[in-house]
Formats: structure tokens, sequence, C-alpha cells
């Protein structure tokens, strides 16, 4: 059984004069993320990669997760800053099979499209540093697209 944790950045600041990729979190991002995580262990999460966008925000969130847990690695990819859900697809079928959980951080609204692909649960747009997560049945990544998923949970941190 494969497990991927879907994970939009944290909670953002406006830093007028910054570039959308350059933003950093704010004072609410910084805490939430790693609440989030905790939240995670606490449920049994086990991760062995985390992927990110590279952008400032997403990179910054998955960074703060990986502390939680243990400096777990962190892969940056391109093209999930501004990835449509046919990207997430790439991205999650092109890993390798060694790792069996994962967990990626990207945004909005590729990301809200991409979870809303997956199984029959359906969220109106993913809030800021919430988890949606499936499990497939499978025995590579490569099988994930026409596999059946399973919903396992979604949090956030106002839950």
């Amino acid at each position: 059984m494969y497990s991927l944790l879907i994970i939009r950045h944290a909670k953002s600041s406006w830093d007028f004069g910054l570039e959308d990729f350059d933003r950093s979190l704010n004072h609410r991002g910084k805490s939430d993320a790693p609440e989030m995580a905790e939240r995670l262990k606490k449920r049994g999460v086990h991760l062995d990669v985390m992927i990110s966008s590279p952008a400032k925000r997403a990179l910054s969130t998955a960074t703060l997760f990986s502390k939680i847990f243990n400096d777990l690695e962190i892969l940056t990819i391109p093209s999930l800053y501004e990835a449509s859900a046919k990207t997430f697809e790439k991205v999650v079928t092109e890993q390798n099979d060694r790792f069996k959980q994962i967990a990626i951080f990207s945004h909005n609204p590729g990301i809200t499209d991409f979870i809303n692909s997956l199984t029959n649960v359906r969220v109106d747009d993913l809030p800021t540093c919430a988890v949606f997560a499936v499990k497939a049945d499978i025995t590579s990544w490569k099988e994930f697209v026409d596999a059946k998923k399973e919903f396992w949970f979604y949090d956030f941190p106002k839950a």
C-alpha cells in the first residue's frame, strides 16, 4: 500500500514588491506548519520523502514539516509551482518506488483540482497548510493514476 499526502503551503505574507514566487510565510504560517506536522506524527504517518514546489512559501512549509520528521529529505520540483492536476499526476508517477509514503507541498488552484480528481471526497478550496491524504493498493507509483484511491484523511489548522 502506497500513501500520498498532498499539502498546501502554510499561510503566507503579502509582501508588496516581492514576486509571488518569493513570498514568505507569515507568523500564522510559521506556527501552523509544525502543528500540522505533529498531527501527522500522532496519526502514525511515517513519511519517506517530501517533495516541494521551489517557491519560498511551499519550501518553507516543507522545511518546517521536515524538522518534525527528523530532517527528512526534501526534493524540489520546479513544475510544482503553478502546477495543473496533470502535472501533479506526472510528478507522482515519476517517484522512486522505494518511497511508500510521500508528501507533496504546492499551491492552489492546481492542488485542489488534483485532490478532487483522486476520490469521491471533494474540497471546494484546500485551505493553507491543509493535508489531504489517500492510499492506493499499488506496487509502483507508475500505477497511481489508474489505480483506485482510498481516501485516508483530511485535516487543516482550524479543524
